[in-house]
Protein backbone atom coordinates (compact mmCIF):
# COMPACT_ATOMS: atom_id res chain seq x y z
CA UNK A 1 0.00 0.00 0.00
CA UNK A 2 1.30 3.42 -0.67
CA UNK A 3 1.59 6.18 1.55
CA UNK A 4 -0.83 9.41 0.29
CA UNK A 5 -2.01 12.44 1.64
CA UNK A 6 -5.12 12.64 3.24
CA UNK A 7 -7.55 15.02 2.05
CA UNK A 8 -8.65 18.15 3.98
CA UNK A 9 -12.21 17.07 5.14
CA UNK A 10 -10.95 13.76 6.14
CA UNK A 11 -8.30 15.70 8.58
CA UNK A 12 -10.85 17.57 9.68
CA UNK A 13 -13.19 14.93 10.53
CA UNK A 14 -10.64 13.06 12.42
CA UNK A 15 -9.32 16.03 14.60
CA UNK A 16 -13.21 16.52 15.20
CA UNK A 17 -13.03 13.09 16.90
CA UNK A 18 -10.74 14.70 19.56
CA UNK A 19 -12.22 17.84 19.85
CA UNK A 20 -15.53 16.59 19.37
CA UNK A 21 -16.76 13.75 21.57
CA UNK A 22 -20.49 14.74 22.16
CA UNK A 23 -22.42 18.49 21.77
CA UNK A 24 -21.22 19.22 25.24
CA UNK A 25 -17.57 19.32 23.74
CA UNK A 26 -18.81 21.66 21.32
CA UNK A 27 -20.07 23.94 23.35
CA UNK A 28 -17.02 24.00 25.84
CA UNK A 29 -14.69 25.22 22.63
CA UNK A 30 -17.14 27.72 21.39
CA UNK A 31 -17.90 29.49 24.95
CA UNK A 32 -14.58 29.56 25.86
CA UNK A 33 -13.76 31.32 21.89
CA UNK A 34 -16.43 33.71 23.12
CA UNK A 35 -14.23 34.20 26.66
CA UNK A 36 -11.10 34.92 24.31
CA UNK A 37 -13.54 37.65 22.58
CA UNK A 38 -13.59 39.70 25.90
CA UNK A 39 -17.95 38.83 26.09
CA UNK A 40 -19.38 39.70 28.93
CA UNK A 41 -22.58 37.66 28.32
CA UNK A 42 -22.75 34.28 26.44
CA UNK A 43 -26.26 32.28 25.72
CA UNK A 44 -26.25 28.94 24.86
CA UNK A 45 -29.37 27.57 23.17
CA UNK A 46 -29.33 23.37 22.16
CA UNK A 47 -32.27 21.53 21.26
CA UNK A 48 -32.86 17.71 21.01
CA UNK A 49 -29.73 17.69 23.40
CA UNK A 50 -27.52 19.03 21.03
CA UNK A 51 -28.30 16.60 18.10
CA UNK A 52 -30.44 18.69 15.55
CA UNK A 53 -29.33 22.11 17.15
CA UNK A 54 -26.92 24.09 19.22
CA UNK A 55 -25.77 27.97 18.99
CA UNK A 56 -23.82 30.06 21.02
CA UNK A 57 -24.45 33.63 21.01
CA UNK A 58 -21.72 36.26 22.64
CA UNK A 59 -21.39 39.90 22.44
CA UNK A 60 -17.11 39.77 22.25
CA UNK A 61 -15.26 41.86 19.54
CA UNK A 62 -16.64 40.11 16.98
CA UNK A 63 -15.24 38.97 13.61
CA UNK A 64 -14.37 41.25 10.25
CA UNK A 65 -15.30 38.85 7.29
CA UNK A 66 -11.93 38.47 5.99
CA UNK A 67 -11.56 36.34 10.10
CA UNK A 68 -14.62 34.66 9.17
CA UNK A 69 -12.85 33.16 5.95
CA UNK A 70 -9.63 32.05 8.56
CA UNK A 71 -11.31 31.01 11.49
CA UNK A 72 -12.66 28.19 9.18
CA UNK A 73 -9.22 27.26 8.35
CA UNK A 74 -7.12 24.84 10.58
CA UNK A 75 -4.30 26.02 12.21
CA UNK A 76 -5.71 29.84 11.98
CA UNK A 77 -5.69 31.88 15.42
CA UNK A 78 -5.63 34.88 16.66
CA UNK A 79 -4.14 33.88 20.28
CA UNK A 80 -0.69 33.22 19.50
CA UNK A 81 0.73 36.41 18.60
CA UNK A 82 4.59 35.64 19.31
CA UNK A 83 3.85 32.12 17.65
CA UNK A 84 4.66 31.11 21.87
CA UNK A 85 3.08 27.59 22.50
CA UNK A 86 4.74 27.89 25.71
CA UNK A 87 3.10 31.41 27.19
CA UNK A 88 -0.34 30.75 26.98
CA UNK A 89 -3.05 33.07 27.93
CA UNK A 90 -5.84 32.13 26.46
CA UNK A 91 -8.32 29.27 26.94
CA UNK A 92 -8.85 27.65 23.22
CA UNK A 93 -7.47 28.23 19.41
CA UNK A 94 -10.05 29.09 17.79
CA UNK A 95 -8.84 28.36 14.39
CA UNK A 96 -8.73 24.62 15.79
CA UNK A 97 -12.48 24.10 16.84
CA UNK A 98 -14.38 25.53 14.26
CA UNK A 99 -12.99 23.49 11.31
CA UNK A 100 -13.36 20.32 13.73
CA UNK A 101 -16.90 21.45 14.66
CA UNK A 102 -17.63 22.25 10.44
CA UNK A 103 -16.34 18.99 9.73
CA UNK A 104 -19.06 17.13 11.41
CA UNK A 105 -21.97 19.21 11.31
CA UNK A 106 -23.53 21.93 9.14
CA UNK A 107 -21.90 25.35 10.88
CA UNK A 108 -23.47 28.26 10.95
CA UNK A 109 -21.01 31.79 11.40
CA UNK A 110 -22.69 35.20 11.67
CA UNK A 111 -20.44 38.11 13.45
CA UNK A 112 -19.77 41.54 13.47
CA UNK A 113 -17.07 44.24 14.82
CA UNK A 114 -18.29 46.83 17.13
CA UNK A 115 -17.39 49.37 14.53
CA UNK A 116 -18.69 47.65 11.83
CA UNK A 117 -21.66 48.91 9.53
CA UNK A 118 -23.11 45.33 9.65
CA UNK A 119 -22.67 41.70 10.55
CA UNK A 120 -21.46 39.04 8.20
CA UNK A 121 -22.45 35.14 7.85
CA UNK A 122 -20.81 32.45 6.52
CA UNK A 123 -21.46 28.66 6.20
CA UNK A 124 -19.77 25.73 6.68
CA UNK A 125 -20.82 21.82 5.66
CA UNK A 126 -19.03 19.24 5.58
CA UNK A 127 -16.01 20.66 5.82
CA UNK A 128 -16.65 22.99 2.56
CA UNK A 129 -17.43 26.89 3.34
CA UNK A 130 -18.87 29.62 1.86
CA UNK A 131 -18.22 33.57 1.01
CA UNK A 132 -19.13 35.66 3.37
CA UNK A 133 -22.43 37.77 3.03
CA UNK A 134 -24.07 40.19 4.81
CA UNK A 135 -26.52 39.40 7.56
CA UNK A 136 -28.55 41.29 10.71
CA UNK A 137 -26.83 41.08 13.74
CA UNK A 138 -25.82 43.31 16.40
CA UNK A 139 -21.63 43.42 17.86
CA UNK A 140 -20.69 39.99 18.62
CA UNK A 141 -20.66 36.74 17.45
CA UNK A 142 -23.55 33.50 17.21
CA UNK A 143 -22.44 30.32 16.11
CA UNK A 144 -25.18 28.05 15.12
CA UNK A 145 -24.49 24.33 14.76
CA UNK A 146 -27.13 21.72 12.95
CA UNK A 147 -27.89 18.07 12.58
CA UNK A 148 -24.20 17.34 14.51
CA UNK A 149 -22.51 14.22 13.48
CA UNK A 150 -24.61 14.20 10.10
CA UNK A 151 -21.13 14.03 8.72
CA UNK A 152 -20.08 10.84 10.47
CA UNK A 153 -23.34 9.34 11.70
CA UNK A 154 -21.53 6.20 12.96
CA UNK A 155 -20.65 8.96 15.86
CA UNK A 156 -24.79 9.35 16.15
CA UNK A 157 -24.90 6.12 18.30
CA UNK A 158 -22.74 6.99 20.69
CA UNK A 159 -24.92 10.27 21.92
CA UNK A 160 -27.14 9.51 24.86
CA UNK A 161 -30.45 10.63 25.59
CA UNK A 162 -31.72 14.23 25.40
CA UNK A 163 -31.41 14.93 28.93
CA UNK A 164 -28.23 13.37 29.46
CA UNK A 165 -26.21 15.16 27.07
CA UNK A 166 -28.18 18.14 28.58
CA UNK A 167 -26.95 17.64 31.85
CA UNK A 168 -22.82 17.01 30.64
CA UNK A 169 -23.25 20.69 28.74
CA UNK A 170 -24.76 21.93 32.24
CA UNK A 171 -21.94 21.15 33.35
CA UNK A 172 -19.14 22.43 31.23
CA UNK A 173 -21.02 26.10 31.46
CA UNK A 174 -21.25 25.56 35.63
CA UNK A 175 -17.11 25.72 35.45
CA UNK A 176 -17.20 28.13 33.23
CA UNK A 177 -19.19 30.07 34.93
CA UNK A 178 -17.07 30.09 37.71
CA UNK A 179 -14.16 30.71 36.79
CA UNK A 180 -15.70 33.88 35.14
CA UNK A 181 -18.11 35.70 37.59
CA UNK A 182 -18.15 38.86 35.68
CA UNK A 183 -20.09 37.39 32.73
CA UNK A 184 -23.49 36.54 32.38
CA UNK A 185 -24.38 32.60 31.35
CA UNK A 186 -27.40 31.12 30.24
CA UNK A 187 -28.23 27.73 28.88
CA UNK A 188 -31.83 27.07 27.32
CA UNK A 189 -33.56 23.92 25.64
CA UNK A 190 -35.31 25.27 23.70
CA UNK A 191 -38.39 25.80 25.70
CA UNK A 192 -36.66 27.38 29.20
CA UNK A 193 -33.93 28.27 31.15
CA UNK A 194 -31.92 25.29 32.17
CA UNK A 195 -29.38 27.73 33.94
CA UNK A 196 -29.08 31.24 34.03
CA UNK A 197 -26.30 33.34 36.07
CA UNK A 198 -26.48 36.97 36.42
CA UNK A 199 -23.12 38.72 35.84
CA UNK A 200 -21.41 39.36 39.61
CA UNK A 201 -20.19 42.78 40.71
CA UNK A 202 -17.76 43.55 42.86
CA UNK A 203 -14.09 42.44 43.68
CA UNK A 204 -12.60 39.23 42.19
CA UNK A 205 -13.36 37.60 45.30
CA UNK A 206 -16.41 38.69 46.27
CA UNK A 207 -17.51 38.00 42.93
CA UNK A 208 -16.55 34.34 43.01
CA UNK A 209 -18.04 33.97 46.09
CA UNK A 210 -21.30 35.10 44.78
CA UNK A 211 -21.29 32.83 41.96
CA UNK A 212 -19.93 29.64 43.87
CA UNK A 213 -23.26 30.61 45.78
CA UNK A 214 -25.25 30.12 42.36
CA UNK A 215 -23.89 27.40 40.87
CA UNK A 216 -22.62 24.99 43.98
CA UNK A 217 -26.13 26.45 46.39
CA UNK A 218 -26.51 28.27 49.08
CA UNK A 219 -25.34 25.37 51.65
CA UNK A 220 -22.06 25.26 50.36
CA UNK A 221 -21.50 29.26 50.67
CA UNK A 222 -23.07 29.59 53.92
CA UNK A 223 -20.71 26.08 55.05
CA UNK A 224 -17.30 26.85 53.38
CA UNK A 225 -13.99 28.65 54.40
CA UNK A 226 -12.24 31.15 52.27
CA UNK A 227 -8.79 30.14 51.00
CA UNK A 228 -6.37 32.47 50.06
CA UNK A 229 -2.13 31.10 50.20
CA UNK A 230 0.33 32.73 47.74
CA UNK A 231 4.22 30.96 47.69
CA UNK A 232 6.70 31.18 45.04
CA UNK A 233 4.62 33.59 42.06
CA UNK A 234 1.76 30.91 42.92
CA UNK A 235 -1.21 32.19 43.90
CA UNK A 236 -4.40 29.69 45.52
CA UNK A 237 -7.97 31.25 46.20
CA UNK A 238 -11.16 29.98 46.83
CA UNK A 239 -13.84 28.64 48.86
CA UNK A 240 -13.32 24.90 51.10
CA UNK A 241 -16.57 23.34 51.78
CA UNK A 242 -16.17 22.69 56.24
CA UNK A 243 -15.55 18.36 56.37
CA UNK A 244 -18.61 17.77 57.71
CA UNK A 245 -20.24 19.11 54.39
CA UNK A 246 -19.22 16.28 52.51
CA UNK A 247 -20.60 13.83 49.83
CA UNK A 248 -19.73 10.20 48.21
CA UNK A 249 -17.95 11.14 45.33
CA UNK A 250 -15.96 13.93 43.89
CA UNK A 251 -18.45 15.34 41.71
CA UNK A 252 -18.62 18.90 43.72
CA UNK A 253 -15.15 19.52 43.37
CA UNK A 254 -13.99 22.07 40.98
CA UNK A 255 -10.47 23.09 40.11
CA UNK A 256 -9.11 25.45 37.56
CA UNK A 257 -5.70 26.57 36.56
CA UNK A 258 -5.30 30.17 34.74
CA UNK A 259 -9.13 30.16 34.63
CA UNK A 260 -8.89 27.04 33.29
CA UNK A 261 -11.12 23.88 34.62
CA UNK A 262 -9.16 20.46 34.52
CA UNK A 263 -9.24 17.62 36.54
CA UNK A 264 -6.09 16.94 37.38
CA UNK A 265 -4.74 13.72 39.14
CA UNK A 266 -2.27 15.82 41.13
CA UNK A 267 -5.10 18.48 42.48
CA UNK A 268 -7.40 15.88 44.04
CA UNK A 269 -4.66 14.12 45.50
CA UNK A 270 -3.66 17.41 46.99
CA UNK A 271 -7.00 17.95 47.97
CA UNK A 272 -7.17 14.16 49.75
CA UNK A 273 -3.84 14.79 51.07
CA UNK A 274 -5.51 17.66 53.29
CA UNK A 275 -8.52 16.54 54.46
CA UNK A 276 -7.03 12.86 55.42
CA UNK A 277 -6.80 13.84 58.72
CA UNK A 278 -10.87 15.07 59.22
CA UNK A 279 -12.67 13.09 56.70
CA UNK A 280 -12.99 8.95 55.51
CA UNK A 281 -11.59 8.01 52.85
CA UNK A 282 -14.89 6.75 51.19
CA UNK A 283 -15.91 10.80 51.46
CA UNK A 284 -15.06 13.78 49.49
CA UNK A 285 -15.21 17.52 50.54
CA UNK A 286 -17.01 20.28 48.07
CA UNK A 287 -14.48 23.03 47.38
CA UNK A 288 -13.64 25.12 44.40
CA UNK A 289 -9.99 25.93 44.14
CA UNK A 290 -8.27 28.82 41.41
CA UNK A 291 -4.56 28.51 41.04
CA UNK A 292 -3.17 31.28 38.99
CA UNK A 293 0.59 30.39 37.66
CA UNK A 294 2.84 31.93 35.79
CA UNK A 295 2.12 30.34 31.76
CA UNK A 296 6.39 28.96 31.84
CA UNK A 297 4.91 26.81 35.00
CA UNK A 298 2.21 24.65 33.85
CA UNK A 299 2.21 22.91 30.27
CA UNK A 300 -1.98 22.96 29.15
CA UNK A 301 -1.13 21.26 26.13
CA UNK A 302 -1.09 17.38 27.27
CA UNK A 303 -4.74 16.74 26.62
CA UNK A 304 -6.81 17.40 23.16
CA UNK A 305 -9.86 18.93 25.09
CA UNK A 306 -7.21 20.76 27.34
CA UNK A 307 -8.82 18.82 30.50
CA UNK A 308 -5.23 18.25 31.91
CA UNK A 309 -2.39 19.58 33.25
CA UNK A 310 1.03 19.25 33.44
CA UNK A 311 3.23 21.52 36.02
CA UNK A 312 6.66 22.09 36.10
CA UNK A 313 7.26 21.94 40.02
CA UNK A 314 4.79 19.66 41.17
CA UNK A 315 5.92 19.32 44.98
CA UNK A 316 5.20 23.29 45.09
CA UNK A 317 1.89 23.08 43.82
CA UNK A 318 0.89 19.92 45.87
CA UNK A 319 2.56 21.63 49.05
CA UNK A 320 0.96 25.17 48.11
CA UNK A 321 -3.05 23.32 48.00
CA UNK A 322 -2.24 21.25 51.03
CA UNK A 323 -0.91 23.90 53.20
CA UNK A 324 -3.25 26.11 51.93
CA UNK A 325 -6.47 24.38 52.70
CA UNK A 326 -5.20 22.61 56.23
CA UNK A 327 -4.85 26.64 57.37
CA UNK A 328 -8.00 27.25 55.60
CA UNK A 329 -9.90 24.50 57.87
CA UNK A 330 -7.69 25.13 60.82
CA UNK A 331 -9.35 28.92 61.08
CA UNK A 332 -12.92 27.26 61.33
CA UNK A 333 -11.98 26.16 64.96
CA UNK A 334 -14.90 24.44 66.18
CA UNK A 335 -17.59 25.31 63.70
CA UNK A 336 -19.32 22.09 61.94
CA UNK A 337 -21.54 22.48 59.04
CA UNK A 338 -25.12 24.16 60.19
CA UNK A 339 -26.83 21.48 57.99
CA UNK A 340 -26.43 18.93 60.80
CA UNK A 341 -28.58 21.05 63.10
CA UNK A 342 -30.83 21.55 60.05
CA UNK A 343 -31.39 17.94 59.41
CA UNK A 344 -31.45 17.06 63.35
CA UNK A 345 -34.59 19.38 63.04
CA UNK A 346 -36.00 17.89 60.10
CA UNK A 347 -35.98 14.28 61.64
CA UNK A 348 -37.19 15.53 64.44
CA UNK A 349 -40.51 17.73 63.26
CA UNK A 350 -44.06 15.64 63.49
CA UNK A 351 -45.59 15.01 60.69
CA UNK A 352 -48.29 17.98 61.21
CA UNK A 353 -45.97 20.33 62.38
CA UNK A 354 -45.32 23.97 60.26
CA UNK A 355 -42.50 23.48 57.31
CA UNK A 356 -39.25 24.91 58.15
CA UNK A 357 -38.32 27.41 55.83
CA UNK A 358 -35.97 26.37 52.50
CA UNK A 359 -32.57 26.88 53.47
CA UNK A 360 -32.71 28.06 57.27
CA UNK A 361 -30.41 30.59 59.13
CA UNK A 362 -26.27 30.61 58.46
CA UNK A 363 -24.68 29.39 62.04
CA UNK A 364 -21.91 30.82 61.76
CA UNK A 365 -19.28 29.92 64.31
CA UNK A 366 -19.66 32.54 67.23
CA UNK A 367 -16.87 34.94 67.89
CA UNK A 368 -14.54 33.96 70.96
CA UNK A 369 -14.53 36.07 73.48
CA UNK A 370 -10.98 37.30 74.08
CA UNK A 371 -9.33 35.41 76.71
CA UNK A 372 -11.32 32.50 75.81
CA UNK A 373 -8.40 30.27 74.69
CA UNK A 374 -6.54 31.01 78.29
CA UNK A 375 -9.33 30.15 79.76
CA UNK A 376 -9.42 26.31 78.04
CA UNK A 377 -5.77 25.91 78.31
CA UNK A 378 -6.66 24.84 81.36
CA UNK A 379 -8.75 22.25 80.66
CA UNK A 380 -6.80 21.17 77.23
CA UNK A 381 -5.36 17.63 79.28
CA UNK A 382 -6.86 14.50 78.80
CA UNK A 383 -10.00 14.02 81.24
CA UNK A 384 -9.28 11.77 83.92
CA UNK A 385 -10.09 8.12 83.83
CA UNK A 386 -12.50 8.63 87.22
CA UNK A 387 -14.74 5.96 87.67
CA UNK A 388 -18.27 5.92 86.81
CA UNK A 389 -20.64 7.88 89.66
CA UNK A 390 -24.16 8.98 90.06
CA UNK A 391 -24.56 12.03 87.97
CA UNK A 392 -24.40 15.24 89.90
CA UNK A 393 -26.41 18.25 88.59
CA UNK A 394 -24.35 20.68 86.61
CA UNK A 395 -23.63 24.13 88.60
CA UNK A 396 -25.68 26.80 88.76
CA UNK A 397 -24.56 29.05 85.76
CA UNK A 398 -25.39 32.93 85.43
CA UNK A 399 -26.63 34.10 82.37
CA UNK A 400 -23.11 35.92 81.72
CA UNK A 401 -20.97 32.76 81.94
CA UNK A 402 -23.61 30.85 79.55
CA UNK A 403 -23.73 33.87 76.76
CA UNK A 404 -19.44 33.82 77.20
CA UNK A 405 -18.83 30.50 75.55
CA UNK A 406 -19.47 29.49 71.98
CA UNK A 407 -20.62 25.80 72.93
CA UNK A 408 -22.39 27.14 76.18
CA UNK A 409 -22.39 25.38 79.46
CA UNK A 410 -23.40 21.68 80.20
CA UNK A 411 -26.48 21.12 81.35
CA UNK A 412 -27.00 17.45 81.67
CA UNK A 413 -25.32 14.33 80.19
CA UNK A 414 -28.01 11.95 78.15
CA UNK A 415 -27.33 8.27 77.73
CA UNK A 416 -23.76 8.74 78.94
CA UNK A 417 -22.99 9.71 75.77
CA UNK A 418 -24.34 12.88 74.68
CA UNK A 419 -23.46 15.70 76.51
CA UNK A 420 -26.48 18.81 76.35
CA UNK A 421 -25.39 22.05 76.32
CA UNK A 422 -27.11 26.09 76.63
CA UNK A 423 -25.77 28.83 74.44
CA UNK A 424 -27.11 32.01 74.67
CA UNK A 425 -29.40 31.43 71.67
CA UNK A 426 -29.98 27.69 71.59
CA UNK A 427 -28.82 23.93 72.12
CA UNK A 428 -25.48 22.31 71.58
CA UNK A 429 -25.70 18.64 71.45
CA UNK A 430 -22.13 16.80 71.63
CA UNK A 431 -21.48 13.42 71.05
CA UNK A 432 -18.66 12.72 73.94
CA UNK A 433 -16.37 9.92 72.05
CA UNK A 434 -16.84 11.83 68.92
CA UNK A 435 -15.50 15.39 70.41
CA UNK A 436 -12.78 14.02 72.83
CA UNK A 437 -11.41 11.81 69.86
CA UNK A 438 -10.52 14.80 67.78
CA UNK A 439 -9.24 16.40 70.78
CA UNK A 440 -7.07 13.22 71.31
CA UNK A 441 -6.12 13.14 67.87
CA UNK A 442 -4.83 17.00 67.58
CA UNK A 443 -2.79 16.96 71.05
CA UNK A 444 -0.70 13.52 69.60
CA UNK A 445 -0.21 15.09 66.20
CA UNK A 446 1.16 18.62 67.41
CA UNK A 447 3.28 16.86 70.03
CA UNK A 448 4.37 14.50 67.02
CA UNK A 449 5.68 18.08 64.67
CA UNK A 450 6.63 19.41 68.30
CA UNK A 451 9.17 16.30 68.84
CA UNK A 452 7.64 13.60 69.79
CA UNK A 453 4.81 11.91 71.99
CA UNK A 454 5.43 11.41 75.32
CA UNK A 455 5.04 7.68 76.51
CA UNK A 456 4.14 5.89 79.61
CA UNK A 457 5.20 2.30 80.19
CA UNK A 458 2.73 -0.06 80.87
CA UNK A 459 3.11 -2.22 84.74
CA UNK A 460 2.81 -5.43 82.46
CA UNK A 461 3.81 -5.58 78.96
CA UNK A 462 1.12 -6.53 76.54
CA UNK A 463 1.41 -9.56 74.11
CA UNK A 464 -0.49 -9.37 70.95
CA UNK A 465 -0.50 -11.58 68.37
CA UNK A 466 -0.94 -11.36 64.94
CA UNK A 467 -0.19 -12.90 61.51
CA UNK A 468 3.44 -13.43 61.03
CA UNK A 469 2.81 -10.24 58.09
CA UNK A 470 1.72 -7.67 60.26
CA UNK A 471 3.89 -8.55 63.07
CA UNK A 472 6.79 -7.88 60.63
CA UNK A 473 5.10 -4.61 59.01
CA UNK A 474 4.95 -3.43 62.50
CA UNK A 475 8.30 -4.72 63.44
CA UNK A 476 9.17 -2.63 60.21
CA UNK A 477 7.81 0.30 61.77
CA UNK A 478 8.87 -0.05 64.88
CA UNK A 479 11.22 3.31 65.23
CA UNK A 480 8.68 5.22 63.62
CA UNK A 481 6.42 4.31 65.79
CA UNK A 482 8.24 4.63 68.72
CA UNK A 483 8.10 8.60 67.68
CA UNK A 484 4.36 8.27 67.86
CA UNK A 485 5.02 7.22 71.74
CA UNK A 486 4.44 3.49 71.01
CA UNK A 487 7.24 1.37 72.14
CA UNK A 488 6.59 -2.33 70.46
CA UNK A 489 9.20 -5.12 69.70
CA UNK A 490 8.98 -8.53 67.93
CA UNK A 491 7.62 -12.01 70.38
CA UNK A 492 8.20 -14.79 68.69
CA UNK A 493 6.86 -15.18 64.90
CA UNK A 494 3.59 -13.69 64.65
CA UNK A 495 3.52 -11.68 67.87
CA UNK A 496 4.85 -8.57 69.04
CA UNK A 497 5.13 -6.55 72.75
CA UNK A 498 4.20 -3.59 73.52
CA UNK A 499 6.11 -1.75 76.48
CA UNK A 500 4.70 1.63 76.32
CA UNK A 501 1.92 3.38 74.72
CA UNK A 502 1.80 7.74 74.03
CA UNK A 503 0.49 9.33 77.26
CA UNK A 504 -2.30 11.22 75.79
CA UNK A 505 -4.48 7.63 75.60
CA UNK A 506 -4.60 7.18 78.87
CA UNK A 507 -5.80 3.50 79.59
CA UNK A 508 -6.65 2.27 76.56
CA UNK A 509 -7.13 -0.97 74.48
CA UNK A 510 -3.68 -1.74 73.48
CA UNK A 511 -4.86 -5.29 71.42
CA UNK A 512 -7.25 -3.31 69.83
CA UNK A 513 -4.64 -0.15 68.77
CA UNK A 514 -2.44 -2.29 67.92
CA UNK A 515 -4.26 -4.48 65.47
CA UNK A 516 -5.73 -1.77 63.90
CA UNK A 517 -2.31 0.21 63.19
CA UNK A 518 -1.26 -3.21 61.73
CA UNK A 519 -4.07 -2.75 59.25
CA UNK A 520 -3.45 0.45 58.15
CA UNK A 521 0.33 -0.42 57.74
CA UNK A 522 -1.01 -2.63 55.32
CA UNK A 523 -2.90 0.02 53.08
CA UNK A 524 0.40 2.06 53.15
CA UNK A 525 3.06 2.16 50.62
CA UNK A 526 6.16 0.80 52.56
CA UNK A 527 7.95 3.65 50.90
CA UNK A 528 5.97 6.07 52.72
CA UNK A 529 7.21 7.27 56.33
CA UNK A 530 4.46 7.59 58.52
CA UNK A 531 5.22 11.35 59.19
CA UNK A 532 3.39 11.90 55.82
CA UNK A 533 0.27 9.96 56.79
CA UNK A 534 0.20 11.28 60.07
CA UNK A 535 -2.93 12.14 60.37
CA UNK A 536 -4.44 8.82 60.04
CA UNK A 537 -2.05 7.41 61.63
CA UNK A 538 -2.85 9.62 64.65
CA UNK A 539 -6.93 9.18 63.48
CA UNK A 540 -6.46 5.57 64.67
CA UNK A 541 -4.63 5.93 67.99
CA UNK A 542 -7.04 8.62 68.55
CA UNK A 543 -9.52 6.60 68.71
CA UNK A 544 -8.72 4.29 70.97
CA UNK A 545 -7.81 7.03 73.68
CA UNK A 546 -11.05 8.69 73.71
CA UNK A 547 -13.47 8.86 76.35
CA UNK A 548 -15.58 6.57 75.18
CA UNK A 549 -20.25 6.50 74.74
CA UNK A 550 -21.30 5.13 78.14
CA UNK A 551 -18.66 7.10 80.17
CA UNK A 552 -20.76 8.97 82.98
CA UNK A 553 -18.68 12.40 82.89
CA UNK A 554 -19.05 15.10 86.00
CA UNK A 555 -20.42 18.82 85.42
CA UNK A 556 -17.02 19.83 85.42
CA UNK A 557 -15.56 16.97 83.11
CA UNK A 558 -18.02 18.25 80.13
CA UNK A 559 -17.22 21.43 80.61
CA UNK A 560 -14.02 21.22 80.51
CA UNK A 561 -14.55 19.04 76.98
CA UNK A 562 -16.38 22.26 75.80
CA UNK A 563 -13.74 24.43 76.49
CA UNK A 564 -11.10 22.30 75.02
CA UNK A 565 -13.27 22.30 71.95
CA UNK A 566 -13.58 26.01 71.42
CA UNK A 567 -9.96 26.56 71.68
CA UNK A 568 -8.86 23.23 69.18
CA UNK A 569 -8.81 23.74 65.24
CA UNK A 570 -10.74 21.51 63.42
CA UNK A 571 -13.38 20.21 66.71
CA UNK A 572 -16.19 20.62 64.77
CA UNK A 573 -15.75 17.04 63.30
CA UNK A 574 -14.06 14.08 64.35
CA UNK A 575 -11.45 12.06 62.53
CA UNK A 576 -13.60 10.38 60.47
CA UNK A 577 -15.75 13.90 59.22
CA UNK A 578 -18.74 13.30 61.23
CA UNK A 579 -20.25 15.80 63.28
CA UNK A 580 -18.64 16.24 66.77
CA UNK A 581 -21.82 18.75 68.01
CA UNK A 582 -25.33 20.05 66.84
CA UNK A 583 -26.24 23.32 67.32
CA UNK A 584 -30.11 24.05 67.33
CA UNK A 585 -31.00 27.61 67.39
CA UNK A 586 -34.13 28.14 69.87
CA UNK A 587 -35.90 29.92 67.32
CA UNK A 588 -35.78 26.70 65.28
CA UNK A 589 -37.08 24.85 68.62
CA UNK A 590 -39.54 27.08 68.83
CA UNK A 591 -40.38 26.51 65.11
CA UNK A 592 -40.77 23.15 66.07
CA UNK A 593 -43.48 23.10 69.00
CA UNK A 594 -44.93 25.58 66.60
CA UNK A 595 -44.54 28.87 68.78
CA UNK A 596 -43.42 30.87 65.94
Amino acid sequence: MTLRLLPDTLVNRIAAGEVVERPASAIKELVENSLDAGARRIDVVMRDGGRTFLSVTDDGRGMAPEDLVLAVQRHATSKLPDDDLVHIRSLGFRGEALPSIGAVSRLTLTSRTADGDSAWELSVEGGQGSDPKPAAHPPGTRIEMRDLFYATPARLKFLKAAHTERGHAADVIKRLAMAHPEVAFSLNDGQRDVLRYAAAQGHLFDARAERLAAVMGREFADNAVPVEAERDGLMLTGLAGLPTLNRGNAQMQFLFVNGRPVRDRLLMGAVRGAYRDVLAGDRHPLLALFLEIPPEGVDVNVHPAKTEVRFRDAGLVRGLIVGALKMALASAGHRATSTVGMAALGAARPDNAPSLPMGGPSHQAPRIPQGLHDKAAAFHAPLPDLPARPQAPAPAETVDETTSYPLGVARAQLHETYIVAQTADGIVLVDQHAAHERLTHERIKRAMLEGGVARQGLLLPEVVELDERAAARLAERAEELAQLGLILEPFGEGAVVVREVPAPLGDTDVKGLVRDLADDLMELDEAIALKDRLGEVCATMACHGSVRAGRRLTPEEMNALLRSMEATPLSGQCSHGRPTYVELKLADVEKLFGRR
